[in-house]
């Protein structure tokens, strides 16, 4: 576990059985780790779209006396990292900020990949469904649409759920059925209904869900049996998401490391692009 502010914060709310609304609060302080220790039982519930009396159960659900109690813990386990408030007001524009929560998030993902085992799994999951579904909906169907692109270039069938609507089980029904054994999806707010009800029916038709989410607390995680967060950036009109692009990548890389393969199809993609004259070198 990262040692970041956001990375206490989460560890702080492992082993709780939360409620949605409470999931929903931990999931906005995770997002606001640095601001979360000095935030109001009144500004955190406006933050999270939950009553004043919600913030309140879910510190007594934590173990804590009430709010007050659990955001004197908070000043105590997770305090702004060194510098972070100069950097804020170095005269920073709200562009520079925003590039710079990302850098943050980065490191963040960095710190939570300092143990690969959870990737390695994932890796091992996805290189053995024949086919592979990726599903990415709304704000998620760029990262879904772009881990597909390169997975096709070393998986040998890989299909892409990037549109919702009443074919979306159909299409989960026919890979079930052509084989596969496992769906990977991008979860990113705002988070989709349909997105959490595909999930629930892959689960029931036998599949192993991969997630990537924005938090551990999404809504798609009582629907995943692997799911590694990677926080998107607040801090412009329109979510950024470049954590979650990267641990993509990633997932790419350690599915093509358990595909024997994947080397020799990369070689003959090549080949062929050449000979094609595909790319402008």
């Amino acid at each position: 576990m990262s040692d970041s502010p956001a990375g206490r914060l989460q560890a702080l709310f492992e082993g709780h059985r939360l409620t949605p609304t409470q999931r929903r609060i931990a999931h906005c302080m995770v997002r606001r780790a640095a601001d979360a220790p000095f935030l109001s039982s009144v500004e955190l519930a406006e933050l999270a779209g939950v009553s004043q009396p919600s913030v309140t159960r879910f510190a007594v659900a934590l173990g804590f006396d009430g709010y007050p109690a659990l955001r004197r813990h908070l000043r105590e386990v997770a305090p702004p990292e060194p510098g972070a408030a100069e950097a804020k007001d170095a005269g920073h524009n709200e562009y520079q900020q925003a590039v710079l929560a990302e850098i943050e998030n980065l490191q963040h993902l960095a710190g939570l990949l300092a143990d690969p085992r959870p990737v390695e799994r994932a890796g091992r999951v996805l290189a053995a469904s024949r086919p592979l579904l990726v599903l990415g909906l709304r704000a998620a169907s760029s990262q879904a649409r772009g881990f597909a692109y390169f997975a096709a270039k070393v998986h040998p069938d890989v299909r892409l759920l990037d549109e919702g609507g009443s074919m979306l089980t159909d299409r989960v029904d026919a890979a079930v059925r052509a084989g596969a054994t496992a769906l990977l999806c991008f979860a990113l707010p705002r988070h989709p209904r349909e997105v959490v009800e595909a999930l629930e029916y892959a689960r029931a038709a036998g599949l192993t869900v991969v997630a990537v989410a924005d938090s551990a607390f999404a809504p798609v995680a009582a629907h995943s049996d692997l799911l590694i967060p990677a926080a998107v950036g607040t801090g412009l009109a329109f979510d950024t998401a470049c954590a979650p692009m990267m641990l993509g990548r990633v997932l790419l890389e350690a599915m093509a490391d358990e595909l024997p393969d994947a080397q020799a199809r990369l070689e003959e993609f090549d080949t062929k692009a050449a000979a094609r004259g595909l790319f402008v070198e």
